[in-house]
């Protein structure tokens, strides 16, 4: 008995041990994000070899984009997985011995302010080193969005991407409504501030103020592209204003990207525009391990052990009314 007691005091000691110190590291690594941009922040997260000769000096970053772009999305390190990679993008940025920076994106898009704020980290970076950017199975609307922030784009010839648009849904349940035999009641200071009640149809007046907000941000939308892929006459090809959807082969026609190839070319690439020998390594970052993530994980697994979902959508992810996406809609009707 005195036994069994010792090896459990030993366990708690380790187990208490463990925990001060990565709430240590959760206090040194959780600091807020500075307002002055690129204020070089302390590496957070530890590196991983990709391939490549590791005792070379100068090598590349990979960055995974993968699935939706979203501030409720949780990140590992910072509260979304937003914050991640852009603390991500900033680590790789202020280390001297990484020359250039591949950003993987594999993204059907997202949020119309977090595909915007990971843009304006990429073409902060690129004034400082290259940023490579491959275009894996999607990179479509926000994800392209993402994507012209870089220097040098490679999409696989059969990337979805382009989608170049943006999306608002709400929904009216006025005649379930009506045949459940509910009613609304709104109280409101002015003829707008219930815009988008699901309760009661539209009016004129509401329907010309959420399409031309969704124009206005068409239009920052479209002008970055113009801009990034220099169009001539300041618009956008025929092919591409209506929003559609394109392959990878098709953007390279459309001058979308630089070129097309797999995620071996963009490598490639990347070490030929940081002018580093073919065998310089290639690392991505990956959070270190902490007592907090571990708990949240075994949480989610209690929650989803008797479900399979194969999906570029997160489960606890839906389509916010009255919030504004670049969102590829030829994935919708997969969910």
């Amino acid at each position: 008995m005195g036994r069994s007691r010792f090896i459990l005091l030993i366990g708690l000691i380790l187990l208490g041990s463990s925990l001060a110190a990565n709430l240590l590291f959760l206090a040194r690594d959780h600091r807020p994000f500075s307002k002055k941009p690129h204020l070089q922040p302390a590496p957070i997260f530890d590196e991983e070899l990709v391939e490549g000769d590791d005792s070379q000096k100068k090598r590349i970053a990979k960055i995974d984009l993968f699935g939706l772009i979203a501030q409720e999305i949780p990140g590992e390190m910072g509260s979304s997985m937003v914050d991640d990679l852009i603390l991500q993008i900033r680590q790789a940025a202020y280390d001297d011995s990484v020359a250039a920076l591949l950003i993987h994106i594999d993204s059907p898009g997202g949020e119309v302010t977090a595909s915007d704020n990971l843009y304006r980290e990429l073409t902060l970076t690129r004034e400082e080193k290259p940023v490579i950017v491959y275009m894996d199975s999607v990179a479509a609307s926000g994800g392209y969005y993402t994507a012209v922030g870089g220097s040098h784009l490679v999409a696989h010839d059969l990337c979805v991407t382009g989608s170049i648009g943006v999306i608002l849904q709400t929904l009216n349940f006025e005649g379930l409504s009506k045949i459940l035999g509910v009613s609304s009641l709104t109280f409101k200071s002015g003829a707008l501030k219930d815009l988008l009640n699901p309760s009661r149809p539209a009016t004129e007046q509401e329907k010309k103020l959420v399409q031309d907000m969704i124009l206005e941000t068409f239009d920052r939308f479209s002008s970055i592209v113009i801009h990034e892929r220099n169009f001539a006459d300041a618009k956008l090809p025929g092919d591409l204003a209506d929003g559609r959807i394109v392959s990878g082969q098709k953007a390279l026609e459309l001058k979308l990207v630089d070129a097309t190839g797999y995620l071996d070319d963009a490598i490639a690439d990347a070490r030929q525009i940081a002018k580093l020998p073919e065998d310089a390594p290639v690392i991505r970052y990956v959070a270190p391990f902490h007592w907090s993530r571990l708990f949240r994980f075994l949480g989610q697994k209690s929650e989803s052990q008797n479900k399979v979902q194969l999906s570029l959508w997160p489960e606890s992810f839906r389509l916010q009314a009255g919030k504004l996406y670049y969102l590829s809609t030829h994935l919708f009707s997969r969910r």
